[in-house]
């Protein structure tokens, strides 16, 4: 194992102890939204990642959904989400991750993503299969929409909701099952390790997919990203197994 993906794994499950030790516990809220929340723990997790990671990398640059930290100018880049999952977090239901990837020049070299309820980590080095608690995963085989369990995510805007439910609408019915679960990085992990099919969501964040993103790509799977007509900041992702046929409701 890489001494980069040695610290992201680190740096997940320190991170994601802190989140257990304080799920379902009175939590300081930051914001407020119609379609979200902020905590003042989403801070803390990403501080705690960062103070690692400059530890080991100080040159490195580190990007994540709660700030910069690090020499901006570097072609390293961790990228972080130290909550992914707020909401779900937020109201006790036990299903959100810490998602950590590094890209180079532009380029995915590592990831990982740690479930810190299910005592899941789910990693990718800079070669090699991604795997789930030290073993290999792949994407599941299955080929028809008709087999498939699909993952659908709603954003945060009424655009994007809009844009989401009429998508989901083109997906229902075609598919053995829909899910909406609420966690970006687990929903890609999961196709990664063939527990879900396809991921599709109108408007995601960088720091929400890099880890994901790699690893479901390691195994033959696809991502496809396209800008936000809604936010240029944001991309829809179109992501599966790499065997089903997503044209019909892309």
């Amino acid at each position: 194992m890489s001494p980069e993906l040695t610290l992201a794994i680190h740096a997940a499950r320190e991170a994601g102890a802190l989140l257990r030790a304080n799920f379902e516990t009175d939590l300081e809220v930051n914001e407020l939204a119609a379609h979200d929340i902020k905590l003042a723990l989403d801070i803390e997790s990403q501080q705690l990642i960062e103070s690692l990671i400059l530890a080991a990398f100080p040159d490195h640059a580190i990007y994540g959904e709660e700030g910069i930290a690090g020499d901006q100018s570097s072609e390293t880049q961790w990228i972080v989400d130290p909550i992914d999952g707020t909401v779900n977090y937020f109201y006790g239901i036990p299903h959100f991750c810490v998602s950590i990837a590094m890209r180079h020049a532009g380029e995915l070299k590592i990831g990982a993503i740690y479930d810190p309820m299910m005592d899941e980590i789910f990693a990718v080095d800079f070669e090699g299969p991604a795997t789930r608690n030290g073993k290999p995963i792949r994407p599941s085989s299955r080929a028809s929409l008709g087999e498939a369990v699909v993952t659908i995510g709603f954003s945060k805007s009424k655009e994007a909701i809009d844009a989401g439910l009429g998508r989901y609408r083109e997906v229902a019915h075609r598919v053995r099952k829909t899910r909406m679960m609420g966690s970006a990085a687990l929903a890609l992990a999961y196709i990664a390790c063939g527990r879900l099919d396809a991921y599709i969501e109108e408007m995601i964040s960088i720091w929400d997919i890099a880890a994901g993103q790699l690893m479901l790509e390691r195994g033959g799977g696809i991502v496809t990203l396209v800008t936000s007509e809604l936010n240029p900041d944001k991309s829809g992702i179109i992501s599966s197994n790499g065997k089903l046929d997503l044209s019909a409701i892309a």
